[in-house]
């Protein structure tokens, strides 16, 4: 069964995107901890990042440092954190979270409530950047 993230890759449902190639996709979380919170995701679906072969895992991870330099460009923010959880969705996928402390990447934390219109405002201003 295909995941929500594939059917993002598809275009079966709409996304905020934020970068793509031919292997990778990043788009802004909708249920974000911070502004700028971005997902980055292999287009192959695949279970566990563990789990990709090593040249696929190192193109993910440079194209997500791309994404987050970019993301560190358009929210004031100290750092980039990285998280990598792997339980929400059967899909590999990096959060990208601009945090300014240790605690700015709890997942327990309330997410933020953005209208349309700022995730397309965030989106747009991360990928000018790329």
């Amino acid at each position: 069964m295909a995941t929500i993230f594939s059917k993002i890759i598809s275009g079966e449902i709409p996304a905020f995107k934020v970068a793509e190639s031919d292997n990778f996709l990043a788009f802004l979380d909708i249920n974000p901890l911070a502004q700028g919170h971005t997902l980055v995701i292999p287009k192959k679906e695949i279970d566990y990042v563990f789990d990709m072969d090593d040249d696929a895992y190192k193109e993910l991870f440079l194209f997500a440092k791309k994404v987050a330099r970019a993301i560190k460009q358009v929210v004031p923010c100290t750092k980039i954190g990285v998280a990598i959880i792997g339980l929400e969705v059967a899909h590999a996928h990096i959060h990208l979270v601009p945090i300014n402390d240790v605690y700015d990447i709890d997942f327990k934390k309330e997410k933020l409530k953005l209208s349309h219109d700022q995730f397309v405002q965030i989106a747009s201003s991360i990928a000018s950047k790329l």
